[in-house]
């Protein structure tokens, strides 16, 4: 992509999400603060300018760690947990220095997915973070670490980074890390790795390319910042990743120059509520449907009906996300379910019209509407229509 281009697309920002991983905040005895505070005077320059910036930053249990005396990540839930309490409160304190010394203010949002699983609190938190921008305050979003269990953990801050940018409509996610971008090989293993300025979609190849080996401090590797990418272009929204430990990063990402690697936005984007229910929230159960049914939601964008339900798997309630599986187990949708477990059971086979004989009550005609559902194709093809329901 040539220069311009880029700059031209960078021009259409508002709002940008800007994540910041351990290994570019952490040092030998520490936080980097030199670091700290040449992201944060870059961020400062942005807001100034007029972008509305919000921060999703690793560093907790690094900092933990250093603050410490500890030398390697412990592997205990607790610890980590533990770990994350001691240094939280280093990180922000260190961020509420940075900003306040070009005179703006932070707020500290720490988020499980569970937070966001659940539509109105994922509204709360979107209408609270909406707030702190229109009140020029600058939001540092963490997992919460000191609460948080395999079952509502996010997995890493770029998953996180993700999920903010549909939660509050931004439109680009900039990703700091500790080398220049996506390479053809891993470039601390390979001297003649190469470096890709732009990826037009994630595909296998682009898959292959990114090292899964996560850093020493933090959760996730080149794999899981390529999944963000992808995540965001589904909404229409272009990523880079790039190398945070180059002073003035941020202002020469901004001024246009060929930092790092872009991502593309796809061409069809999933609105924000399917985009929702495909990448937050996690599904608890499976629904297998016949072949009328199949054809039905693939071929007709028709919602499913009880009368197409051939099993249940698992046990969820009513507002949870589901997979739908044909007959031959391949996974065709992701869709929010109008009835909980059980009464899908009892319903499952029978017309629309005998729900309510059958359950005593009737909530809907459609076990789930297709306003609701997102087919597989949809996330792997861009090719997403978004309904109106909220």
């Amino acid at each position: 992509m040539e220069k311009t281009t880029r700059k031209e697309l960078l021009k259409r920002v508002k709002r940008v999400v800007i994540k910041v991983g351990s290994g570019v905040l952490t040092a030998d005895n520490g936080l980097n603060m030199d670091v700290i505070d040449g992201i944060t005077a870059d961020m400062c320059a942005l807001r100034k300018g007029g972008l509305e910036v919000i921060l999703v930053s690793s560093g907790a249990i690094a900092s933990g760690l250093k603050k410490i005396g500890m030398r390697k990540r412990p592997q205990s839930i607790s610890q980590q947990q533990a770990m994350a309490a001691i240094g939280q409160s280093s990180l922000m304190l260190a961020y509420e220095y940075a900003f306040g010394q070009c005179g703006y203010k932070v707020a500290q949002i720490l988020l499980t997915r569970d937070d966001l699983t659940h539509r109105r609190r994922y509204l709360n938190a979107r209408n609270t973070l909406l707030t702190l921008l229109s009140w020029k305050v600058i939001p540092i979003i963490n997992e919460n670490d000191t609460v948080v269990v395999d079952e509502i953990k996010f997995g890493d801050n770029d998953n996180l980074s993700a999920m903010v940018t549909n939660l509050t409509d931004a439109q680009l996610l900039v990703n700091l890390t500790n080398i220049d971008g996506l390479f053809d090989k891993d470039p601390r293993d390979h001297a003649d790795a190469r470096l890709i300025r732009v990826v037009e979609k994630v595909d296998r190849k682009i898959s292959r390319f990114a090292s899964a080996i996560p850093g020493f401090l933090g959760r996730g590797g080149m794999a899981s910042k390529i999944k963000a990418a992808q995540k965001v272009a589904l909404r229409g929204v272009p990523a880079i990743i790039a190398n945070g430990l180059k002073p003035g990063i941020l202002r020469r990402i901004f001024d246009g120059d060929d930092e790092g690697t872009l991502f593309l936005p796809g061409g069809r984007p999933l609105c924000s509520r399917k985009h929702w229910i495909a990448f937050t929230k996690s599904p608890k159960g499976e629904i297998i449907i016949d072949s009328g049914a199949e054809r039905a939601i693939l071929k007709g964008g028709k919602s499913l009906l009880p009368s197409g339900i051939r099993e249940v798997r698992g046990r969820f309630s009513l507002g949870n996300s589901v997979l739908l599986l044909n007959e031959s187990g391949k996974e065709i949708a992701v869709g929010m379910v109008n009835y909980h477990s059980g009464d899908i059971r009892t319903i499952m086979g029978a017309k629309s019209s005998e729900i309510a004989q059958r359950l005593g009550f009737k909530h809907d005609d459609e076990v789930i509407h297709r306003d609701n559902l997102v087919l597989a194709d949809q996330m792997e093809e861009d090719e997403a229509l978004c309904g109106f329901r909220i």
